[in-house]
């Protein structure tokens, strides 16, 4: 703790200007932690420690969720925080779906044109600490969700475009336990407008509200 403030006050300044921010507020959960330094977004794994610590506390029942994998990094840290659930990946794995794209082109939310198809459900595997938790769904979503049933205690929606988004949210919500979490990224990403009009659209039409959290892409988290 003292260290982080004694860094803070004598750099505080360029810090900030640098988009850096320190805190300590994992401390009182006196436990090793095992974050990768080269992931430069403190404040977002920070978050999902003290959601799957709430989460685990209060016994809240349920699988977990991504929907929006890539190459599985964010994947890895909900796989080590949840070792004893069962941990669904929906992706297609070869990048966005080109009708998603043809709306995202519609409505001008984004460009649609980044890569994202060097991956394989095969790559992510190897990355995940139980991997023998880990089942994918690959495919277009919500389609790879047909003849699922589950109950989900945490879900991170990080599909980017306002259709899966959306698509997302409609269908992991009404299946999330009392209790449970909902992260989405990008929500105050200008890179992908219609990550926050998925969401505005969804909260609104069933009356849901949301906490934003300043982490680097511009999470904002449902809670049940």
């Amino acid at each position: 703790m003292k260290i982080s403030q004694g860094i803070n006050f004598l750099f505080g300044r360029l810090l900030n200007q640098s988009k850096i921010y320190l805190t300590y507020t994992l401390n009182y959960l006196s436990r090793k932690r095992n974050i990768d330094r080269n992931y430069m977004d403190y404040i977002r794994l920070s978050t999902l420690e003290l959601v799957a610590y709430e989460i685990d506390r209060n016994n809240i029942q349920g699988s977990v969720a991504e929907l929006g994998v890539y190459k599985g990094k964010f994947a890895r840290y909900i796989n080590q925080l949840f070792p004893n659930r069962k941990l669904y990946l929906f992706d297609t794995f070869m990048g966005f779906d080109e009708k998603d794209i043809r709306s995202e082109h519609d409505h001008t939310y984004s460009s649609g044109t980044q890569d994202f198809s060097n991956t394989s459900a095969q790559k992510v595997l190897k990355k995940m600490p139980h991997p023998e938790q880990c089942i994918i769904r690959q495919g277009h979503f919500p389609e790879t969700a047909t003849g699922l049933n589950e109950e989900f205690a945490f879900v991170n929606i990080d599909a980017d475009l306002f259709d899966p988004i959306y698509n997302g949210l409609q269908y992991f919500y009404p299946r999330l336990s009392n209790g449970g979490y909902i992260f989405v990224h990008d929500y105050n990403n200008d890179g992908y407008k219609g990550a926050r009009e998925a969401v505005e659209k969804f909260c609104k039409e069933n009356n849901i509200n949301k906490l934003p959290l300043p982490d680097a892409c511009g999470t904002v988290v449902l809670m049940k």
